[in-house]
């Protein structure tokens, strides 16, 4: 099980978490590292342009919604470069961003459901920079 599959199971219990994605697949929108606050989300209120946390094809991605087809309850996932996960059910779509870096995500209001405070996969008093990276 991947670090985002822990996340993700996380989200789907109903907890709002904070952790630091790796990659490069959501620049500028997410650079690697960078924390993120990921809360429960209501999968039939998700539009295109939101990111969400979901399995496509047995991964978890934190990715665009990049097409909605609501009578099929379905979403299209994407890297904010063009290149297409797949769709996926609202079933395995577990959370939504609603803050990166300490900006919140507009688009995000609204669409979480009843979430705790978040929990963070940071361990406590740890500061990242370019010479401390785990």
């Amino acid at each position: 099980m991947g670090a985002l599959d822990a996340v993700a199971a996380r989200v789907a219990g109903g907890s709002t978490v904070t952790f630091r994605p790796s990659g490069s697949s959501m620049v500028p929108l997410i650079r690697s590292r960078q924390r993120v606050v990921v809360a429960p989300v209501d999968p039939s209120a998700v539009e295109v342009g939101d990111i969400v946390l979901a399995r496509v094809a047995g991964t978890v991605y934190l990715h665009l919604v990049s097409a909605v087809d609501r009578a099929r309850k379905r979403v299209q996932i994407s890297n904010n470069r063009g290149r297409v996960n797949g769709w996926t059910g609202h079933d395995r779509v577990f959370g939504i961003c609603v803050e990166v870096d300490g900006v919140a995500r507009s688009g995000a209001t609204g669409k979480t459901t009843g979430a705790g405070p978040p929990a963070s996969d940071d361990p406590p008093g740890r500061r990242y920079g370019p010479l401390n990276r785990p």
